[in-house]
């Protein structure tokens, strides 16, 4: 599970972040000091779960889900038992008292992790083209490339291109099933035949594996 930290405490922080390292399946993806880069971040980044305080600067932690409402489980952490109802309120997953402990910490996160196998598996995404959206099923999707300021959608019986990004495009794809493997590229990995030095093929196409990406890439296929 990819997780993100808002806190704008260090000790608070880094306690949260030295409780997740501890657990093999949770995988740090960044961490905010503040409610604005992290919005930005979450438009253009799928996560899975949010450590999530309250009082964070100019925008407060609920403000933050009322503005960005994230499709993630979310574990509120806080000094002030009040929030605990606006927090639920909000469909938070849980909600952390601090200081708390690693046995409440686990448990926090195993409710994250219920809460993410629960949701509902995506069939298809809508891409948005030059005149209309156009549906892509996304057992049919293949990679997408980067092509300049676009991006060209790869599936079986179709190809499209889209001013989308490639955050805007892996926020609206199951984390599970694709992957970023190149600035360039992102790969669903059901579909690669095999691998070959830095080269991934997918049928008959050749798809760079650059450094950055390798290292995850390959812990994802090895499963």
């Amino acid at each position: 599970m990819r997780y993100i930290i808002i806190e704008d405490e260090p000790l608070a922080a880094a306690k949260v972040r030295d409780f997740a390292d501890r657990l093999p399946y949770l995988q740090h993806a960044a961490s905010f000091e503040n409610a604005v880069p992290a919005i930005a971040h979450l438009n253009n980044n799928t996560v899975d779960l949010i450590f999530l305080d309250i009082n964070i600067g100019e925008l407060s932690g609920i403000q933050l889900l009322e503005i960005a409402r994230p499709n993630c489980a979310i574990i509120i952490l806080t000094a002030y038992q009040e929030y605990a109802l606006k927090g639920f309120e909000m469909n938070v997953t849980d909600y952390l008292l601090k200081p708390f402990t690693f046995e409440r910490f686990c448990q926090a996160v195993e409710k994250a992790h219920n809460f993410k196998s629960k949701l509902p598996e995506k069939q298809f995404i809508f891409i948005k083209t030059q005149h209309r959206l156009e549906k892509v099923i996304l057992n049919e999707l293949l990679y997408i490339e980067g092509a300049r300021d676009y991006r060209r959608i790869h599936a079986i019986n179709q190809t499209l291109l889209t001013l989308q990004t490639f955050g805007q495009l892996e926020k609206e794809l199951p984390a599970n099933k694709f992957l970023r493997v190149h600035r360039s590229y992102l790969v669903a990995l059901d579909k690669v035949t095999s691998v070959e030095r830095d080269m991934i093929h997918i049928g008959d196409a050749l798809i760079p594996l650059s450094e950055t990406y390798k290292k995850v890439f390959f812990a994802r296929i090895n499963g």
